[in-house]
């Protein structure tokens, strides 16, 4: 039998997210990205489409390594302006029953007591349907602007990500026993006080003492996801994700990157085959391949070289404008996304990338793969690159919104259904045992568990 892929939405409450410039396309509904509308219709479409989740990409600083500005990036909209995903998702959970929700929030902004609320009352309100994707911010400018000092170095982000999770592992996993809310009418008592126990945390980044404030959710940790892919990252995510998002322009930096964060994972004592990996990729499908390839070529009439050259200098710290599109681009070391600057330049010895090439491999769908044919052929990419990469699935970016989305949707789920290799229906249960097969919580093996464990220990 094949391998059933697996199959995130991959979006940004922005004017544009990873095809630069496409949101002036007269078919693109980008521009309602703040109405409500925009975000239900979506959650529809894609849970027609029996996807997985949706995974919302966030951030608060803007693109400004380009030219030494954020003009560039401000004028062009380069996933400028944003909204917070967040609020979306009750009324994205309200006109859909099974589709899981991914939403991105920085260990480097959010106090851990107010987010595990947050997440905790998301996962309450979806019936078990949350998941976090775990950033640490590497942008100086939302730095500045949350707290007036510029981002951390890279490695000093990934010691407050483990001490961020640690603390809010706790509040979700070791203040409330099991059966602590009682809902008891007759005796009146709402909550047994004896199985609700008091966190203390002291480290080096937080101080937290209380209960937490919030009876268990459905999952009590949500499914957690990851996108670090430098060496740093990919340490923190074999210790703590579930789902691990992938991005590189070709088959063996990924395949080297799951192969690599599944060793690293069975040293810490996981099972490897509790991580799933998502690859970026972007699918132009058509009914014909001639069909698919019009298409492509009409987006890139779209496509704008300044807004991508802006995107690609923001992800990775490089400024472009200093090349020629003949230039080629070596690795240097910067505080930007250490991944994005190693899939062009370390990732794989004797290929040299220019300038010219990153930005026309970038233009449409960004870093990750691009898929175009008719849907036969993009189902034979998709199967592909499972097979040889050993990925679960993907993060499907779109170039136009929601037209990418609905041709996938008519034309690629049901060849994938057909070859038995995508599900006609979901799983019952929460988002993690509609992906793992398992039960809500995490696993014995994971981290969070060390809270469970410290709290038996205490209630003993």
């Amino acid at each position: 039998m094949p391998q059933e892929i697996r199959l995130n939405a991959f979006a940004m409450a922005a004017a544009s997210h990873l095809s630069a410039g496409l949101w002036r396309h007269p078919r693109d509904r980008s521009v309602d990205y703040n109405k409500l509308a925009y975000w239900t219709d979506l959650a529809q479409l894609i849970e027609r489409g029996r996807f997985d989740g949706l995974f919302l990409a966030d951030g608060i600083s803007v693109y400004d390594v380009y030219k030494g500005s954020s003009e560039a990036a401000l004028r062009l909209g380069v996933q400028f302006p944003r909204i917070d995903p967040l609020l979306m998702v009750s009324a994205m959970a309200h006109v859909t029953q099974h589709l899981g929700f991914g939403i991105t929030s920085s260990v480097s902004y959010e106090p851990p007591y107010m987010f595990a609320r947050r997440v905790a009352t998301l996962d309450h309100i979806t019936n078990g349907r949350a998941g976090w994707n775990i950033v640490t911010s590497y942008g100086d400018s939302g730095a500045k602007a949350f707290n007036g000092q510029g981002a951390r170095q890279h490695d000093d982000r990934y010691a407050l990500a483990d001490d961020y999770l640690e603390l809010v592992y706790k509040y979700w996993e070791g203040s409330w026993e099991d059966g602590a809310a009682l809902r008891d009418r007759e005796s009146g008592a709402f909550t047994d006080p004896s199985k609700i126990h008091v966190i203390r945390h002291d480290s080096a980044h937080f101080q937290s003492e209380g209960v937490f404030i919030s009876e268990p959710s459905p999952q009590r940790t949500p499914v957690l996801y990851q996108a670090g892919a430098s060496t740093r990252g990919r340490a923190f995510a074999a210790k703590h994700a579930e789902c691990v998002f992938v991005s590189a322009p070709s088959r063996k930096i990924v395949k080297d990157i799951v192969a690599d964060t599944r060793r690293r994972a069975a040293d810490n004592g996981r099972d490897p085959q509790d991580i799933q990996f998502f690859m970026s990729l972007t699918a132009i499908p058509g009914r014909t391949r001639q069909e698919a390839l019009d298409k492509h070529a009409d987006y890139l009439r779209y496509a704008n070289q300044e807004a991508t050259a802006a995107l690609f200098s923001g992800w990775t710290g490089i400024d472009l404008s200093r090349y020629k599109r003949d230039d080629p681009i070596s690795y240097i070391p910067t505080q930007g996304q250490q991944s994005a600057v190693e899939r062009y330049t370390t990732a794989e010895p004797g290929r040299v990338w220019t300038v010219g090439e990153v930005l026309d491999r970038v233009a449409i769908g960004g870093s990750g793969q691009l898929a175009v044919g008719s849907a036969a052929e993009v189902a034979d990419e998709l199967q592909a690159i499972v097979e040889e990469t050993g990925v679960t699935g993907f993060n499907l970016g779109y170039v136009l919104a929601h037209e990418s989305f609905a041709d996938f949707v008519e034309l690629v789920v049901p060849e994938l259904q057909r070859r038995g290799a995508y599900k006609r229906e979901y799983r019952s249960g929460t988002l993690r045992e509609k992906l793992f097969g398992a039960g809500p919580r995490l696993p014995e093996t994971h981290p969070a568990d060390q809270a469970r464990r410290k709290l038996a220990v205490e209630v003993d």
